[in-house]
């Protein structure tokens, strides 16, 4: 049953038991996550002025990486609890895409930003119950890096070791993909081939780096830099091999449920959005600093400058989903064997109306589902 518009999400005296029960899910989420994820980390609840939108509150969950700079600058900023008014904010920052799933799904996050590969598998096994993408949040600032030292003749790395951050993850899908696209042979399941895949998290994958057990790795930022830091070089910049150079990397998912329920909040969290990308890219200096402190607040550590530098000339903070080339993302997925359903079954994954509405406020144009966006139930 719909909430009035109004009210409040549950009854007052039930909120404390929602909460009690989001984290001890959160914990048995952290102790039963596969490989790459760890606990999430949790902040204090911030509360903006006036009154609260129809919940009294929203969980947001988002990654300590540039790609999901909007959510580190909009939270650190305070963008998101402006919108929100009195509905409070609670944030959990994940480090693998499984395990915001997997939060997603057991209702302990309402909201979280994550790449397309988690969102389109969580999509098609929950039969379109899971999730809705509600907007696009990141292009390009993906790279294939190596060894400066490594021997290799133009792009060959065929007998090296090159690292994803997870099996079946965007990243392992593009370079699979890639690998097949040069004529060269592994299995998308073992990763042993003519190339090792070799999957590790990103948080392991520049220590392996350093001490030689990998010869390289296919990707996001900030970890591409950080490998080039380390003595590595740029093989390939993914967004050479895509039309415009445009490819999506990160996106903002939403549970149906809540969107349903509570329409207002998730465009509350949208608007922050859009004008958190607005201010980030007409002040980078203090943008880049804002979530350099958001990094540092999470893991205990800020990024080194010339890292983030380097991070953000490669990564487009953007609202457009660029849904063609997350379509064109599952259907490599499946010719690998390591998509969890058909590409055929991604029809109404989106949901960008209220992203749109919010858009059109601001005198900019519509972002496009490309035909794979939620039909409206005809009214009689």
């Amino acid at each position: 049953m719909r909430l009035p518009e109004h009210g409040p999400a549950f009854p007052r005296s039930r909120r404390p038991l929602r909460a009690a029960l989001a984290l001890l899910l959160l914990l048995v989420l952290a102790a039963g996550c596969g490989y790459g994820s760890r606990a999430p980390v949790a902040a204090a609840p911030a509360v903006g002025t006036g009154p609260p939108l129809s919940a009294e509150e929203v969980s947001v969950g988002y990654f300590a990486n540039v790609t999901h700079a909007t959510a580190l600058a909009g939270v650190q900023k305070g963008y998101f609890t402006r919108e929100l008014g009195g509905t409070r904010l609670r944030t959990q920052v994940f480090n693998g895409g499984p395990s915001a799933l997997e939060a997603l799904n057991a209702g302990a996050v309402d909201i979280a930003w994550m790449g397309p590969s988690p969102a389109v598998n969580g999509y098609l096994r929950s039969e379109g119950r899971g999730l809705r993408i509600v907007s696009g949040a990141a292009s390009g600032g993906v790279a294939l890096v190596v060894d400066a030292d490594a021997k290799v003749r133009g792009t060959d790395v065929r007998g090296l070791r090159i690292a994803t951050p997870e099996a079946g993850n965007t990243q392992d899908v593009a370079l699979l993909h890639w690998i097949r696209e040069q004529g060269w042979e592994v299995d998308p399941h073992t990763g042993r081939g003519d190339v090792t895949v070799v999957r590790q998290s990103s948080k392991e994958i520049p220590t392996s780096f350093r001490r030689g057990t990998i010869d390289g790795a296919w990707v996001p930022e900030p970890v591409a830099a950080q490998l080039v830091a380390a003595g590595g070089r740029v093989l390939l910049d993914e967004a050479d091999l895509w039309d415009d150079g445009a490819f999506v990397t990160a996106l903002v998912v939403v549970s149906p449920s809540f969107l349903a329920d509570h329409p207002d909040v998730v465009e509350a969290v949208l608007r922050g959005s859009v004008r958190v990308n607005a201010w980030l890219k007409s002040r980078p200096a203090e943008g880049k600093a804002a979530v350099n402190d958001a990094i540092e607040s999470v893991t205990g550590r800020p990024l080194d400058r010339a890292v983030l530098d380097a991070a953000w000339r490669h990564v487009s903070l953007t609202e457009d989903p660029l849904a063609a080339t997350l379509a064109e993302g599952a259907e490599r997925a499946d010719r690998l064997g390591l998509l969890g359903g058909s590409p055929a079954a991604l029809d109404g994954i989106f949901d960008l109306r209220p992203l749109n509405r919010v858009l059109a406020r601001q005198g900019e144009p519509a972002v496009d589902d490309a035909g794979l966006g939620v039909v409206a139930t005809p009214t009689t």
